[in-house]
């Protein structure tokens, strides 16, 4: 049957009317015959148009949610970038506070070690005593608060340089020596020659932790510093006669806040932060961690760092010993903006012999132009209104070719301590350790030829 031609509909409504709800039932009988040709040339037992239907109350439905989750998402990711800034912002803040909380403490540990080098009654030598070591506690506590923010944060990059094992762990075992003889341990260290690449900052901070541990939780019997040379790498090895670590406490104490549990007092004065910052030190620099250890049998902790490319050793070049006529009469020039470190420095260092001129700017100093210093000891902040460190020691390089140059700073970063190195000077590290000072010294004084890495 033809579609309806609308033209040829009769005028009467009547007539109209019936001709339209014929023509509607004829369209019915149509669609419901399509449907019923379409349903019946699907699979046996299918409806394609319910599927039909079905799909796209589902399309419906998928749409709604993806929005959700697209919505959702979005709320993530803002959370998560909050919370990165939040982070970072806590990072710079522990950061800033350190740095102002290291300078009335350098100052500190400068005055007490200046006191320890003066003849005192054994009473007030024991009460200097105590007080260097509070403000020692004080300083890994702050260091180890810094530490663990500037790792969570992702912004401490290590400084890959190459130097003497020794370098580093003789200056260790000469500071580690007196702590251990202090508590009445035998410290025995055995040097090397190997030549080794990595952060010389960050080792020291492992190597560092374990002596710390192993001094602190040693009651009685002797203390191991020393190497082994292995194929991939220099193993460096701190052993106890402590009292040992369980099997099933070896895995949990390199995880925050877990201490070993012990009766000998002083050993709770951590965060329980030591082992594990130094877990994610050895794993940024690629340096395996090593435990070997037994309930009674004492404890040996290792890293392995790899030696310097293209030589595994190197020529003997051992710290001298610490004493105080090499730094007689030496003049030492100190630039610092702090004026309690300035007296600090001029105490500690007078108390070795050396004639200090300690200023706090370089227009103080240029007064003094026509003079000649055997070490510049420079502070790399001295304030807005003033230049670097960095900028100062080079003017007095030039007026004073070859000085050797020190700069003391407070910043961790490794771009600033491969600049200092790339300049040919050293670097401490605030608060200043005493006994690494003057070894640093008494080198630059012995008119050793080669630079180091800064430290």
């Amino acid at each position: 049957m033809a579609p309806l031609d609308p033209a040829a509909l009769p005028e009467a409504p009547d007539a109209r009317a019936a001709l339209l709800a014929e023509e509607n039932a004829r369209l019915r009988r149509i669609c419901a015959a399509l449907i019923e040709r379409v349903e019946s040339s699907g699979l046996p037992g299918g409806a394609p148009y319910a599927a039909f239907e079905h799909s796209v109350l589902l399309a419906e439905q998928v749409r709604e949610r993806t929005e959700t989750l697209q919505r959702t998402l979005g709320e993530l990711q803002r959370a998560k970038a909050e919370a990165e800034a939040a982070n970072l912002s806590k990072t710079k803040f522990l950061a800033a506070v350190s740095h102002d909380l290291l300078q009335p403490l350098n100052a500190a540990r400068l005055f007490a070690s200046a006191l320890e080098e003066q003849p005192l009654p054994d009473d007030s030598r024991r009460l200097v005593g105590n007080i260097g070591r509070s403000l020692k506690d004080v300083e890994a506590l702050i260091g180890s608060l810094v530490d663990i923010s500037r790792l969570d944060a992702g912004v401490l990059r290590p400084d890959i340089a190459p130097f003497p094992a020794e370098e580093l762990l003789g200056v260790l075992a000469e500071e580690y020596r007196q702590m251990a003889a202090a508590r009445g341990l035998a410290f025995h260290h055995v040097p090397t020659r190997a030549l080794i690449e990595t952060d010389l900052a960050l080792l020291a901070r492992v190597v560092r932790n374990f002596l710390g541990n192993a001094i602190r939780y040693t009651a009685r019997g002797r203390i191991l510093l020393g190497c082994r040379r292995r194929p991939e790498g220099l193993e460096i090895l701190v052993g106890d006669t402590g009292p040992g670590i369980a099997p099933g406490q070896q895995r949990e104490i390199f995880e925050e806040f877990r201490r070993i549990s012990a009766s000998r007092e002083g050993v709770d004065r951590g965060l329980g932060l030591g082992l594990a910052i130094v877990d994610r030190i050895s794993g940024m620099l690629g340096h395996p961690l090593g435990l070997v250890s037994a309930p009674g049998r004492g404890s040996l902790f290792s890293v392995t760092v790899p030696y310097a490319r293209g030589t595994r050793s190197s020529v003997d070049r051992r710290e001298p010993t610490p004493s105080g006529e090499p730094l007689a009469g030496e003049r030492i020039w100190v630039v610092d903006n702090d004026a309690a470190i300035r007296e600090g420095m001029e105490a500690l260092l007078g108390s070795w012999g050396c004639r200090v001129l300690a200023v706090g700017s370089t227009l103080e100093l240029q007064r003094h132009a026509s003079e000649t210093a055997a070490v510049l000891m420079v502070d790399y902040h001295l304030g807005d209104d003033q230049p670097d460190g960095l900028e100062v020691a080079a003017g007095l390089r030039e007026a004073h070719p070859g000085l050797p140059v020190v700069v003391i700073t407070a910043n961790h970063d490794a771009a600033l301590k491969a600049r200092i190195r790339q300049a040919g000077y050293d670097c401490l590290l605030k608060p200043i350790k005493p006994l690494r000072l003057r070894l640093l010294l008494t080198t630059l004084l012995g008119h050793q030829p080669e630079r180091r890495p800064a430290r």
